[in-house]
């Protein structure tokens, strides 16, 4: 496959120009040519040296992150920013980037995986920015407990082996849920307002203990890397189905 037929094809899956103006990620083509042939493709969270290296020894041709490197634009290409562009150009490896369309894609992103975790059904999105949603909520087919979802969550997320933490303030059987991955804690009031019992994202900020105690509500803490793994795995899946060789790089954080 040729790459521009590659992003053309991703672009339009995930609607990359609607986050446009939503998004610091400069979604889409971040780094490589106008031109070439496209064989094997590397999956990973992040695009640090580390993927970028184990990248090239896979040698794959094109890189897929959730986490690029352009975050509005660059001013200067010099020290960790050089050295993580250099070995991309150095041999020939593109970049390619989905930040908040691969966290808001209903079926293929982020939420939508942690939301089949947890067995949710009647899933519509959640998440407002602008005109998109990055998350989704649901109705969980059986309640759980608060002790139960975190546990669900903690055998099921690539979480690096650290616990899933929780602000159980909510009430003792959750039914409703939303979700933001990463870090989602921005969105706690549009989850009050929605009624939920529970808010499951990454990580969180000091004030969200207070205003979910205050509002009632759980919110799950279960790792900004480990709930965003599902989309970047899901692209592999689909890119699979096109006939491309593909590999996936795996570097939990543990945070």
């Amino acid at each position: 496959m040729e790459l521009p037929s590659f992003v053309s094809r991703l672009d339009e899956e995930l609607r990359t120009d609607d986050y446009a103006d939503v998004d610091a990620s400069a979604n889409g083509l971040q780094i490589g040519p106008d031109s070439g042939a496209v064989d094997h493709v590397a999956f990973a969270v992040d695009g640090v040296r580390e993927t970028v290296d184990r990248a090239v020894d896979a040698d794959a041709d094109v890189l897929v992150t959730h986490h690029g490197l352009s975050w509005d634009g660059f001013d200067r290409v010099t020290g960790r920013t050089y050295d993580r562009i250099a070995p991309l150009i150095e041999h020939d490896l593109a970049l390619y980037v989905s930040h908040l369309p691969l966290d808001g894609h209903q079926e293929l992103g982020n939420a939508a995986g942690v939301a089949d975790v947890l067995g949710l059904e009647e899933c519509a999105p959640f998440g407002e920015l602008g005109p998109e949603h990055i998350g989704q909520r649901g109705t969980a087919a059986e309640s759980y407990t608060i002790d139960e979802l975190c546990a669900r969550l903690e055998d099921r997320l690539e979480t690096g082996g650290q616990p899933v933490r929780s602000l159980a303030f909510g009430p003792d059987e959750i039914e409703e849920v939303a979700i933001v991955t990463g870090s989602g804690t921005d969105w706690l009031d549009e989850a009050v307002d929605a009624g939920v019992d529970a808010l499951v994202t990454g990580e969180g900020k000091q004030k969200a203990y207070h205003e979910a105690k205050e509002a009632g509500i759980h919110v799950v803490l279960a790792g900004h890397y480990a709930t965003e793994t599902f989309g970047v795995r899901a692209l592999q899946d689909l890119v699979d189905s096109w006939g491309l060789e593909t590999s996936y790089i795996e570097i939990p954080t543990g945070l």
